[in-house]
């Protein structure tokens, strides 16, 4: 997969794995990951689908509906992918956490409702449910932050509620931090998820 690494300062922290929304590429959440934690390592991906164009990591039938048999294989794609860049880049498969928004988002989510230690954690910028009728893996010890909008037009209120609640029956750490901003991703959000990750992995 097209990516860009970049070494971190500090050893111990997580390594920051980065998912763009729709239209997106490798470059675009690099800042993000500096807002977050400026001392991680930073794996960034492109994903390996075109919309008209532009990239994502898996397939749609149409605005909210999930090509759910690309979804699995491309989900399954970005979890090798990660397994060889651990060994690529020698960095600690058990120490990395998740950051997607939108399509990012629903990508990463769907390696924690398929793959069991996926990541230490994650934070989801207003994703969806990836797929429904699935038997989530154990989660207890992965905490998630989800950013959602009150009035998002493609992340109803009631989707995020959905997704939060399945997350957290299968033993997640769940915060849910709410913007009325609809689907944008916001300073304050980040904001918020920069606060929610110093509290729990420290400030690297």
């Amino acid at each position: 997969m097209k990516h860009v690494f970049e070494q971190g300062t500090d050893a111990n922290a997580p390594v920051l794995v980065m998912f763009h929304g729709t239209g997106g590429t490798e470059r675009d959440l690099l800042p993000l990951a500096k807002a977050v934690s400026p001392s991680s390592a930073v794996l960034s991906l492109r994903g390996n689908v075109l919309e008209n164009g532009m990239p994502r990591f898996f397939r749609r039938l149409a605005e909210g509906v999930f090509d759910e048999e690309d979804l699995v294989f491309r989900t399954k794609e970005v979890y090798d992918f990660l397994q060889e860049a651990a060994e690529r880049y020698q960095l600690d498969r058990s120490n990395m956490m998740a950051i997607g928004y939108s399509n990012g988002a629903n990508i990463a989510g769907s390696l924690l409702f398929h793959y069991e230690h996926a990541f230490r954690g994650a934070i989801l910028h207003h994703p969806m449910v990836p797929i429904r009728g699935v038997k989530l893996p154990d989660l207890a010890g992965t905490s998630v932050f989800i950013g959602a909008g009150s009035n998002d037009p493609l992340c109803t209120p009631q989707e995020t509620e959905e997704l939060e609640q399945l997350l957290r029956d299968a033993g997640s750490d769940v915060t849910v931090h709410w913007e009325r901003y609809g689907h944008q991703l916001t300073g304050s959000e980040v904001e918020a998820a920069a606060d929610w990750y110093r509290k729990r992995y420290g400030n690297s």
